[in-house]
Parts: C-alpha cells; structure tokens; sequence
C-alpha cells in the first residue's frame, strides 16, 4: 500500500507550524489536522516517510459500528468554515488554554519532531528509531484520549468520548495492563498519574463475579510486569515514588498478591481445573454461564506464568501447587497427540465435546507450555516434552496448505480428530508461528541456536514451518483493503487437503503489492466471509513479527510491521482527541468503525511494535518470559522449595497411557456414548499403520466414524 502526501497537507516546514507543535505538545491535546482520511489518525501522518470493550480476549464479542463512517471534515462546507475560524481559535487555545493542558507530553518540542517526516522525501534506508517514535506517538494519542475523556474506567469509547466501568469501583482493566508499555516507552508523567491512580483508587475488594483468566492475564501479569520492570530496570521511567525503602517500593507486588489471592478461589474445585469466574469479593469461583458450565481450556492452562512467578516472589508454594496441578489434570486425560477440546469441565477434570482448534478458547494452552519450560530456565522438561508432542501433532491433524499458492494453513478439527479438517484460521492462531519459533530456538538468535548440540533437522523444519505460518498471517493482512487482518480468515484448499504428513509444501513467490486486486492468484486462496470482516486491533500476527525478526535477523519482518503500523494509523485513528478504535469493516474505505479501544492495543498490539522497531539489546529474549497479554516476566532458577510436584503417567509406544496393562481411553471419549466409545476402540486398535484419509481428516484407518456430539462454536 502505498501513501501519498495529500494535496491539502499543510506545511509542516513553516514556523507556524512549529509553533503549533509546541502548543499541542504543551496542552497535552490530541492535535486535530483534519487533512486526510481520518482525523485523529492522521495527525500522526507526518511520521511516514509518504503519507464495549470485550472481556474476553479470546471471545470475539460484537459492538455496534459507529454511524459516524465518514469523517467530520469530509461533511460539505466544512473547509470554508475551518479556514474562518481556525486562526482564532488557535489564538485563543495558545492565549487562555495552555497553561491549563490536563497532561503533559514528555520531551515538550521534541515530541512531536518526527510528526515533520510528512515533507520528507522517501528514503530507501529505514530509521528505524523514528519509526519507533512513531509508534510511541500513536501510543501516546491513545492514552491521552483515554486519560482526558474516561480516566479510570474499564472501558473506553473513543468515538463518543466516553468510558464505562466493568465493576462497581473499576478493576483499572486499561490502567494496569499498559502500566508496562509506559515504562518500556519511557513516558515518565504518564506512569506516575497511572501509579497514583493505582495507589488511591484501585481496591479489588468488590463484590463481583470476573473472569478468572482474563483477570489474571491482564491484571495480575500487568501488576507483576510493572514489579519486575521497576526493580530490575529502574531507568525505564524511573520514579522516586517505587525506590528501595521507598514506602511505595512494593505497591505493585502487593496489589498483585492480594488479586491472587482472590482468585485462587477459582481453583476450589474437585479437581483443581479452575472455574471460569470468580467473585472477588467472596473468594468463590463460579461456573461458566455459558458451554454447559465448562471452561475453556485456553482460559483454565494459560494461568501458570503469572501464579508461579508471583510463587517465586512470594515464597508461597500454594500459588505453584495450584497452577501446575491444572496441567497434571489436564495430561491425565491422555488426549491423543497433544491436541485437547476447546472445554473442560472444572469440577470431573474432563474434558467436553471435541472440537479442537488453536484459535479462541484453546490458544495459550499450547503457548504456555513451552514459555513454562523456558520460565523456569528449562528446569521442568515435562513441559518441553508437551510442547513438542503438541506441535508434532499440529503437524500431523492441523497443518494444510491453500488451493493455488500454497500459503500454510492451521485449520481446525470442529469434530475431533477423526473428521474433517476445518481450513479456517482465527487471527488469534497468529501467535504460533512466533511461538514455534521461541521454542526451536529458545529464544536465541538463530545464528546462535544453530551451534548448538541441541540443534538438528527437527528444529529446521520448525524454523520453516514458522516463517511459513508468518507469511500466511501477513497475507491476511494484504487481503484486505484497509491493510488490516480480518478477525476470522478461511481459505480454498485442495479436495482431499494436502497435509503436511504427505509432504510439507513452500509457498509460491507471491507479490503482495497487488494485494487489492481479485484477480491475483494469491489473494483467491483467502476467504473472507463479511460477517468475520471486522479487526480488534490484535496484536497476534506483530507478536509473531517481533519473535520472527529479532530470532531470524531478517528485515523483512520489520518492514511488514511498519506496514502494518501505517494501515492502522491510517484506518483506524478517530477525531476529536479519541485515539485510535476498532472496526467492525475493515474490508472497505472508508472503513466502518466501532466506538471501542481494546485494552490489549496499549498493552499489547503497540508495545510489540515498539519492541519490532527497537533494538535487540532491549529485554533480550533469552532473558525472559512474555505471557499471552505481553506482559514481561523474567526467567529464574528452580529457588525457595519450589519444584515440579507431578510427572506424566506411562504411556505406550503410541503415545497411549498405560493403565494396568491395557491401554486407557481418554477421559472425553470414557464419558461418550457406548456406540461412540466402541467406535473410538475399535480406531485405536488399526490406529495409524496406513495413511488413509477419511473425508480429508487423519491418517487413520476407521471402521465405523463416531458421531459428534460437539457444538461448532464460531469465536
């Protein structure tokens, strides 16, 4: 995509202008230039070289689009009014207003130097420290709208300005969980209103039902996140407030822990799988009230970073014995190839229907197996052994390639393993090919890893299948006529599917800069339905960038993000001091938006930019831990008694467990109908000798297909 200076763009050169910069950064307004697409978001235009808030991360919930599709300056007459009235105002503002900005913008002058890149030429070498700016620029946008228009609430509109509380008092749900990105991008001010806000408003004694994974990802890794950074990195937007023997040293750790203890109450079940929800106020979990009661499995194994962190810190095993027995639990059932359901029952431990996908609701399950190896300095092999039995099931069941240019395709299994694979991709999935990539290399850079003894042809075909996966995620991108990724993509492949068990296929040359024409080979492969068109600002695929570019070294990766970037400065930025909004059509132009700002833009979605485009000495990757809300945990020593208090059950040669002699069923399929249970024994007596496909599902030989008693969930 390409981006012209517009024709009306004013001159950034002029002294004038400069001023005007000075008075913006000084009030510590959201400047409104209002000469190209979308006002606010185009402010920020002259850094390019050419021109209800859901409480679910993993659940797609849907917004009413803002009526507001075309922008305010866009309305007739509104330029010959503009051009009569905006000297005055501008006389005005500076005159009588300015002493009286209600936020101050780090760096005064400088803060906007980088805005003047809009009358440069292009140049072929990248700075890639102002494009950086950039992104702190955007970031900063963001935060001030929200700062001005819906300080403290949990929710914030950015189109009518307005905010909303999840909670009776507030949970601080944006506060805290971009309490990290202030401090990695130095924004000093910033932090010490959000740390004071933290300090005098934010109590978590309410009497509310939360949930407990998203609570614990966002809140506890953004408290635990802010502790680390603070004391180990005191530079980063050093405050007086959180020194050493400072009465505010601990304000972060102590708020954490007192979250967690709140929610261990989650985990009160028979067999310790936590329950969806949590009262914070009453320490009692409670039951989802939805899919039958039971919870996701991304949501019940996506808690061990933060709780066995904060075990360390703490010194308190409970907070380990919790979270780990979660996996013993879940290992017990003996799923087939590492590949679970979407849902578990809390209280039996087992799981419900089949539907096994790694998009919503089973995601971070498989992410933080190998980030739980790594946590603990590679200490606790079982996880390093899940994950890779997970990952050479995906290779196995999941991996497929598109009808015309090959791009590689996670699909899903909607019936379990034994039916037909399903070539849909959330944007959520997106997360893996970086992930896959941390795990071949354990977070060195390639260059490095491959020196290793460790190294062989297992981990070179990771290495492809990642940058494979990457490419696929990026095309989602390019699909799309605003730059920006769909929320669910599916696509055309072959009939029967070319799995990766047959053969694993290299994409074709593809040349994305025709992304927007149809007629292009590629772009037939991606399927996008209107009703999966809208874009939450996620940070899944610019997640996958950063762990790609800072591992392989290549460029390209960092170029893709700046693309990126653009497209949702350019897309997505709202007027009138909002900040920056999702869309509920991001497959036109202009788009549709929605009046919501995900808390994860500022926590996650920016702060992976920023990472993208610094250098690699900051908060090297083999340092360090990034749970699945991009929240920064460091990599520590098995210390303070603390150890893994389980090991796997015995398993056969086909990976079966062991019980009394005989092979065990898992739990799920125990707990089916006797025609479906006799049809599951009879596969896993023929199991996996020929490479026969039933309906393009498994190599399996199946005599009888069991049927389904899964729902096919759409998130």
């Amino acid at each position: 995509m390409s981006f012209s200076i517009p024709h009306n763009a004013p001159n950034f050169a002029s002294n004038q202008r400069a001023n005007e910069n000075a008075f913006w950064g000084s009030a510590g307004r959201i400047h409104q230039n209002g000469h190209t697409n979308h006002g606010i978001g185009n402010s920020l235009n002259g850094i390019f070289e050419n021109k209800s808030l859901p409480m679910y991360k993993d659940k797609p919930y849907s917004y009413a689009a803002s009526r507001r599709q075309a922008p305010w300056f866009k309305r007739p007459g509104v330029w010959l009014a503009f051009g009569a009235v905006s000297l005055f105002n501008f006389y005005i503002f500076w005159t009588y207003l300015r002493p009286f900005g209600r936020f101050p913008v780090e760096g005064g002058r400088d803060s906007t130097k980088s805005w003047n890149w809009l009358t440069k030429p292009s140049d072929t070498t990248a700075d890639w420290d102002l494009r950086r700016e950039a992104v702190k620029d955007a970031f900063k946008l963001s935060w001030d709208g929200y700062a001005n228009h819906a300080w403290g609430m949990d929710e914030y509109h950015p189109i009518t300005r307005s905010g909303k509380q999840m909670t009776p008092n507030g949970m601080g749900w944006i506060i805290v969980d971009a309490l990290d990105t202030l401090m990695i991008m130095n924004l000093t001010s910033r932090l010490s209103h959000a740390r004071e806000w933290i300090s005098t408003s934010l109590d978590y004694n309410q009497d509310h039902e939360v949930n407990t994974f998203e609570t614990t990802i966002r809140m506890l890794g953004g408290l635990l996140s802010a502790h680390y950074l603070s004391t180990e990195f005191p530079h980063l937007a050093p405050l007086s407030d959180d020194d050493i023997g400072k009465p505010g040293e601990d304000l972060y750790l102590e708020k954490a822990a007192d979250l967690a203890d709140r929610l261990l109450g989650a985990f009160d079940t028979q067999s310790g799988v936590p329950l969806a929800s949590v009262n914070l106020k009453t320490m009692k979990g409670v039951a989802s009230h939805d899919d039958g009661g039971a919870s996701s499995t991304a949501e019940a194994a996506s808690l061990q970073l933060e709780f066995k962190y904060l075990a360390m810190l703490m010194g308190e095993k409970l907070y380990w014995q919790k979270a780990e027995k979660v996996i013993e639990v879940i290992d017990n059932n003996g799923m087939p190839d590492g590949l679970l359901p979407i849902f578990i029952h809390a209280e039996q431990g087992t799981f419900q229907g089949y539907n096994i996908r790694l998009g919503s609701r089973g995601d971070s399950y498989y992410e933080y197996l190998i980030k739980q190896y790594l946590q603990t300095s590679k200490e606790e092999p079982v996880y390093l052994e899940l994950w890779d039995e997970a990952l050479a099931g995906v290779r196995k069941h999941l991996i497929t390639y598109s009808k015309r240019a090959h791009f590689t395709v996670l699909g899903e299994r909607q019936d379990g393993l034994l039916n037909k694979l399903t070539p849909k991709m959330d944007h959520l999935v997106c997360f893996m090919p970086g992930t896959i990539a941390l795990g071949a290399t354990e977070g060195q850079p390639l260059a490095e890893a491959k020196k290793s003894a460790n190294w062989t042809q297992k981990q070179v075909d990771e290495m492809e299948l990642a940058k494979e996966l990457t490419k696929t995620c990026w095309g989602m991108y390019k699909a799309m006529s605003t730059g920006l990724a769909p929320e669910i993509t599916h696509f055309e492949i072959k009939d029967p599917p070319q799995m990766y068990r047959h053969g694993p296929l290299s994409s074709l040359d593809t040349d994305f800069s025709n992304s927007h024409d149809d007629s292009t080979k590629w772009r037939k492969d991606y399927v996008i339905k209107s009703q999966d068109s809208h874009n939450l600002q996620r940070p899944e695929t610019v997640e996958s960038l950063f762990y790609m570019w800072r591992i392989t070294g290549d460029v390209m990766y960092r170029e893709w993000g700046w693309e990126m970037f653009k497209s949702f400065v350019e897309y997505s930025g709202v007027e009138e001091g909002g900040g920056f909004t999702s869309l509920a059509n991001a497959n036109k132009i202009p788009p549709t938006m929605k009046d919501n700002m995900e808390s994860f833009w500022l926590a996650e979605t920016l702060k992976y930019f920023y990472l993208l485009f610094s250098p690699a000495e900051l908060l090297p990757l083999n340092t360090i831990v990034i749970n699945t809300e991009a929240h920064i945990f460091p990599r520590f020593k098995l210390q303070r008694g603390l150890k893994t208090g389980w090991t796997r059950k015995p398993r056969d040669a086909s990976g079966m467990i062991i019980d009394e002699g005989s092979r065990k069923l898992p739990a799920a399929v125990s707990d089916a109908p006797a025609g479906e249970k006799s049809s599951v024994r009879k596969l896993r007596v023929v199991e996996a000798t020929a490479d026969a496909d039933v309906d393009g599902a498994v190599g399996l030989v199946v005599e009888q297909e069991p049927k389904s008693t899964s729902k096919s969930f759409a998130g």
